[in-house]
């Protein structure tokens, strides 16, 4: 039976196009009170939730911020883009392709943004954008630019460490390896920092907007944590007791795992106050998570601002807003500190829509979404055409009715996790001569140990992908060689999230018949897994 959506036909019957509030976190894993997170504090966005629809199995496809946000943005997943790592932009590769803002500028709306909505090096994309933020208005408000840390004491250990790393390592140094202390929590207002900031920039620029409407917009808002540095003002320090925080029991990687999937956590190393090798310890770990925690709350104020501005201008039931992560991320879980993994963890991500005309408000599904998904879903709920180049599925339908049989399947990738730099660049060798010599080493040792005859330096650093397959109950890891597609995989894994959803134990050695149903199933791609809904 054909329909089309209520949201849709709101749209149909207002004055106007639906605006888009396009807000993108960094770094957040669902962690979140609507998403059951026990101890999270997040009174704002459970509120959007609660008044929206909220996706419980969404997935990005690369778990690494440039990589995810290209194929969000583009509509491109990263094994057709080619975007694997933080250092290529994506109009190096598509110059081209038409973006999700731009294509909405090039049918008539204004698109602005604030805050880190594509990586950086992609963010000021000309193509993409109509005009700047309300910058003047700060200045006449004397709201000075944010800073990185506001206590006098880590902004010296930071200049003070970026040239003795610099001394020692030489221009490798500028690729993370003086990033400041992990944390910081000072007693200052929250647009002190960036996150702060933006949010009353946009505030600003959306009433700029407003006060001269001759078109609809797409204001984009990204924050940047809960990605480390984790720094947030101190009244969000204190809403959590350091005693209520319980760390994952689940701190080793998974049994017969594959060793090349496991990073020893590079990215959180090459903060100051972090051990170079070794184990996170207890009281260390509960700061981290408390940190983290701290900065999602954070973050959660400042969408409650956003959203109650939209409220107060008047102009909420005729915005579209959808919330998304870029990726998740391991707070000790398996042992590691950070994204860039095909684990569950780091695949999955909180994301929630609201729109105009909607029919299930307040409602959950479990219906299998890709990140991929957003721009022809916008783009429907917006009446805009869909560029043939889409390579996700309109979840639209899903708004009227969250239960509908959809994907039989979602898709993320990962090149050799534990052999990639912290932006999943294959490795320099000078990176081998910096602290992260002996971590590089034992990783390798690892790898030779499980792998054997399989091991060659080249294809386990530059050639070898991890394809991860998420079904209703399963995930299925691939290793392949790229050069090579059509050849075995070099190592499976599986996963019962039936019975081991923290996926503690790979038993697809031991399941032959489920894993070749499974790889099989795999072969049919994104395309053979798509949700069979005739679309009107």
């Amino acid at each position: 039976m054909l329909c089309i959506s209520s949201a849709i036909l709101a749209q149909e019957n207002s004055t106007s196009k639906a605006n888009v509030l396009f807000i993108s976190i960094d770094d957040l894993r669902p962690e979140i009170g609507s998403y059951d997170s026990s101890i999270a504090q997040t009174p704002y966005i459970d509120q959007l939730a609660s008044e929206g629809l909220q996706f419980d199995k969404a997935y990005c496809q690369q778990a690494i911020c440039g990589p995810s946000r290209a194929s969000v943005l583009t509509g491109i997943r990263p094994e057709t883009s080619g975007i694997f790592h933080n250092y290529l932009k994506f109009r190096d590769v598509n110059p081209n392709v038409v973006t999700l803002p731009q294509h909405f500028k090039n049918n008539g709306y204004e698109t602005v943004y604030m805050g880190k909505i594509f990586h950086h090096g992609d963010l000021d994309d000309e193509k993409s954008w109509s005009r700047l933020p309300a910058y003047d208005s700060l200045t006449v408000k004397d709201i000075v630019k944010p800073v990185g840390f506001a206590l006098p004491k880590n902004v010296r250990e930071r200049q003070e460490t970026r040239k003795k790393m610099f001394e020692i390592y030489g221009d490798v140094a500028k690729y993370g390896l003086a990033s400041g202390v992990a944390y910081e929590a000072a007693d200052v207002p929250d647009n002190t920092y960036a996150d702060g900031y933006h949010t009353d920039l946009a505030i600003a620029t959306m009433n700029e907007l407003l006060a001269n409407q001759k078109k609809p917009f797409f204001l984009g808002l990204g924050f940047n944590k809960p990605h480390l540095n984790w720094v947030a003002p101190k009244k969000y320090w204190d809403l959590y007791k350091r005693d209520s925080i319980a760390l994952s029991p689940h701190n080793q990687p998974p049994n017969h795992g594959a060793a090349m999937g496991i990073h020893p956590s590079f990215e959180l190393r090459v903060r100051s106050n972090i051990p170079k090798k070794g184990p996170i310890d207890k009281e260390l770990a509960i700061t981290l998570k408390h940190a983290y925690l701290a900065c999602v709350s954070y973050v959660d104020t400042q969408i409650g601002k956003m959203l109650n501005a939209l409220k107060d201008s008047g102009e909420y039931e005729n915005t579209i807003i959808i919330l998304w992560s870029d990726h998740g991320f391991h707070l000790g879980e398996m042992g590691i500190w950070g994204k860039a993994t095909n684990y569950e963890v780091a695949t999955r991500v909180p994301m929630i829509i609201w729109s105009p005309g909607m029919k299930s408000r307040g409602a959950r599904t479990n219906a299998l979404v890709e990140l991929v998904d957003i721009y022809p879903t916008l783009s429907e709920l917006a009446e805009l055409p869909l560029p043939k180049h889409l390579e996700g599925q309109s979840f639209a339908p899903l708004l009227d009715n969250p239960k509908l049989d959809w994907k039989k399947a979602v898709f993320s990738q990962f090149p050799t996790p534990a052999l990639r730099e912290w932006g999943a660049y294959p490795l320099r060798p000078a990176m081998r001569e910096t602290f992260f010599g002996p971590l590089l080493h034992e990783v390798e040792e690892n790898i030779k140990s499980q792998q054997k005859e399989n091991w060659d330096r080249k294809l386990f650093e530059h050639n070898l992908m991890g394809y991860a397959m998420k079904t209703k109950d399963y995930k299925l890891i691939l290793w392949k060689d790229i050069t090579n597609p059509k050849a075995s995989p070099i190592f499976t894994e599986l996963y019962n999230h039936q019975t081991d959803p923290d996926e503690t134990t790979n038993i697809a050695i031991e399941n032959p018949e489920l894993t070749a149903k499974l790889t099989l199933q795999f072969k049919k791609g994104w395309h053979g897994n798509k949700a069979k809904y005739k679309y009107p």
